[in-house]
């Protein structure tokens, strides 16, 4: 790995500009990122100084999820919506140590993405990556390297972690998720985590809230805390598993996994089933 300051641009990739993959490397204490996306971090930090911990605890949740959906629910395909850059704990490498067979499609906008998952995949011929946007569902769910590696005729582990809160309003988070739900066959699942707004709850998290919103937004075009019922219907009718929609921590916790330092209910995650 390059020292932190040393990493080059992939090409297509704009340095001037912070993107969402490569601040949440940041947020994770990953080297993968350019000064640009680190100031996104040092902004944050300044109203939510325990969001870097939010990050790992998503992170944590994700792991979480995928060994339940291999390791009791059976699911040996997965495509990971908004993947992000290559950090510890994939859902390959997670999903792998438990069965080898277990295929995975990572998707994601950003170039810098693709360039260093394909060099972490050289060698695993049951993952790929491909370069899209989650606004686009149908052009996902038709590309050819999916369709490769995902047979919609079997059930499927469909990803949606921290992606949806970085589409606007106007942009139709909702059509986009029912795009998705409604391409899986019976006995899939789909996993979301989503920031939440909590305001009506913690009055004293408004003022937070509302700032850290619109660093997102100043700084990287898109970020909104949605309240639970919203994002409850972005999993449609689908059988909500135990215990539901609740902060990450909450969920089937790990002892192993962070503890609950941060405003833990900023962030919430469940997973559905598809009768």
């Amino acid at each position: 790995m390059e020292e932190e300051g040393a990493l080059s641009a992939p090409s297509g990739v704009d340095t001037t500009r912070p993107s969402i993959a490569r601040a949440y490397n940041a947020y994770l204490g990953g080297k993968d990122n350019f000064p640009v996306d680190r100031e996104v971090v040092r902004k944050t930090d300044e109203v939510l100084p325990e969001v870097s911990e939010c990050a790992r605890a998503n992170r944590a949740f994700l792991r979480r999820v995928v060994r339940y959906l291999v390791g009791e629910a059976g699911i040996r395909q997965f495509i990971d919506l908004g993947s992000g850059l290559p950090s510890a704990g994939n859902v390959h490498e997670v999903a792998q140590a438990i069965d080898p067979t277990v295929r995975v499609v990572y998707v994601d906008n950003d170039p810098m993405v693709l360039a260093h998952a394909r060099a972490l995949l050289a060698i695993n011929n049951t993952t790929t990556v491909i370069t899209s946007d989650v606004r686009s569902p149908q052009e996902i769910l038709d590309a050819a390297e999916v369709r490769e590696y995902i047979d919609f005729g079997q059930p499927v582990g469909m990803l949606l972690f921290a992606i949806l809160h970085h589409i606007n309003d106007w942009e139709d988070p909702g059509g986009i998720a029912r795009t998705f739900r409604d391409a899986l066959p019976s006995g899939s699942y789909v996993g979301i985590s989503h920031f939440c707004d909590v305001s009506e709850e913690y009055p004293d998290e408004a003022e937070r809230t509302a700032a850290t919103e619109k660093i997102f937004n100043e700084m990287l075009g898109t970020g909104r805390w949605r309240r639970r019922e919203e994002i409850l219907s972005y999993l449609g009718d689908f059988e909500l598993l135990e215990p539901g929609l609740v902060p990450l921590q909450e969920w089937r916790p790990d002892p192993n996994d962070p503890g609950e330092p941060f405003s833990h209910h900023w962030l919430v995650g469940g997973v559905a089933k598809k009768r």
